[in-house]
């Protein structure tokens, strides 16, 4: 937990969540700070204005009547029962008291005129402490005017609203700083999670899985992720493996027969017929391992390299009929029966040689292992938008538990090891197959078996290339 802590308050995202909270906390304060200064600035400028009209009256009354006609109309304004916030002070020119709610003439205002805020003297026991919101004047007799107003519910007001925000603010700020926390320890903690599982992994190998909580969130769509990743890695690694142990076992049987025929020609006496035969079987079986390596680096090519370049409108029906044409001496010599069903053109967008070459593996597997004097069937149609093209034979057929692993390189079938072959046919289909988006499906021929190529059809393709042939037949 201590360390989980420590890797929390260290963390970048951490950093970032007191950056943003330094940001958001200079907002609001700034905005409380205008709060709090546009009430106190509203209160205090309806203050003001109360004392200047106080202070215009007054003035209209000394005009007319002079310093004592003030003094008798002060005294009135402080006899009446609304007064109580009203502060009025009338003092000679040495600042003696003649008229006013305040006995004395305040320290520090010794000014000719001005405002002020000041707290009440002692002397004044019914304003003691209290704030008062002051006007000060001389008059033209050199006589002194103060004119006021006790502002001290203002100041616990302005008091009250500053602590109100003080405390707002340190609560915000807390319950952010908490949330940062909170947030940062679960983000923390989930690629600590990720973290621990790399590293098990980097220990112990692929075997280990990053753990899911359950929360469908995006830690969780992460984790499911990584994990996918994990089993992928972990299918290619196996099939690396088995990829390696499969050249290495096919490469044995041609290796140690080459071996032995030079062997046996070194220590036996030349001959010419021996010697052509030795190195005539030589060759054939050298001509076999380096067709495996080609097929293999072909596949790798296929699957490492998006081969587009090539890609264009290819007629799966024509690519069909020419597999068959080539195909038909091999299929003749077992006696089957090679037929090519689809008389409409299906268009998709394509590398013609890697379709040829995919077709062609299948039909040559179906001519292999199908039954002797049987029936092979290519088929292209059109189904739900999309282009199928399915070779089938009446054949044994393959269980359905193996119909994933025939597309594996170098896999065959048990009753198969001892035929011709290395294995890559299919691998190659599932090559091609990927390279076009395509989907490859295996059903039961009843009997034999029935492999289909669902290629997705090129939208408006096909109808256009049918108006170009039909116009290009009615013009010839």
């Amino acid at each position: 937990m201590s360390g989980l802590l420590v890797k929390t308050l260290s963390s970048s995202t951490f950093k970032l969540a007191l950056l943003c909270i330094g940001v958001f906390g200079a907002v609001v304060l700034a905005l409380f700070a205008y709060v709090y200064w546009s009430t106190a600035s509203y209160v205090l400028t309806r203050s003001d204005r109360s004392i200047e009209a106080e202070r215009a009256s007054l003035h209209e009354e000394y005009a007319s009547a002079g310093r004592d006609g003030l003094a008798r109309t002060i005294d009135k304004k402080l006899a009446q029962e609304n007064a109580g916030e009203d502060v009025y002070l009338l003092a000679d020119p040495s600042f003696a008291r003649i008229a006013g709610s305040l006995k004395t003439w305040p320290e520090g205002l010794n000014g000719s005129e001005g405002w002020a805020d000041i707290e009440a003297s002692n002397s004044d026991a019914a304003l003691n402490g209290q704030l008062l919101r002051v006007r000060f004047e001389t008059l033209p007799d050199g006589s002194h005017l103060l004119i006021g107003k006790n502002i001290d519910e203002l100041g616990r007001f302005t008091n009250r609203i500053y602590w109100a925000l003080a405390l707002a603010i340190s609560l915000i700020l807390g319950l952010a700083v908490l949330a940062g926390m909170i947030v940062t320890r679960r983000t923390v903690g989930r690629i600590e999670s990720v973290n621990s599982t790399s590293r098990a992994i980097l220990k112990s190998g692929l075997g280990e899985r990053i753990p899911l909580r359950g929360t469908q969130d995006e830690w969780d769509q992460l984790a499911e992720n990584l994990n996918v990743m994990l089993d992928r890695i972990e299918i290619l690694m196996s099939e690396v493996k088995q990829v390696g142990d499969n050249v290495a076992h096919d490469l044995r049987t041609p290796l140690t027969r080459m071996r032995g025929r030079l062997e046996k020609a070194c220590i036996s006496e030349r001959i010419a017929d021996n010697d052509r035969l030795l190195i005539s079987d030589t060759i054939a079986d050298l001509d076999d391992v380096l067709r495996m390596f080609s097929s293999l680096t072909r596949i790798s090519q296929i699957e490492t390299t998006r081969r587009t370049a090539a890609f264009r409108a290819v007629d799966l029906v024509e690519v069909a009929r020419e597999v068959a044409e080539l195909f038909d001496a091999a299929a003749e010599d077992k006696g089957s029966d090679l037929r090519v069903v689809g008389e409409r053109p299906a268009y998709i967008t394509g590398d013609r040689d890697l379709l040829f070459d995919a077709t062609g593996n299948l039909v040559d597997n179906a001519i292999k292992h199908g039954r002797e004097a049987g029936r092979v069937l290519v088929e292209v149609s059109e189904s739900h938008g999309d282009a199928l093209i399915s070779v089938s034979d009446d054949g044994p057929g393959i269980p359905e538990d193996e119909y994933e692993n025939v597309f594996k390189r170098f896999y065959r079938l048990e009753r198969s090891r001892y035929s011709p072959g290395n294995g890559l046919g299919l691998g190659l289909v599932a090559a091609v197959a990927r390279l076009h988006g395509a989907r490859i499906e295996m059903a039961d021929n009843s009997p034999g078996l029935r492999i289909t190529l669902r290629f997705p059809l090129a939208e408006g393709l096909g109808e256009s290339m049918r108006r170009q042939e039909a116009g290009a037949g009615w013009q010839r």
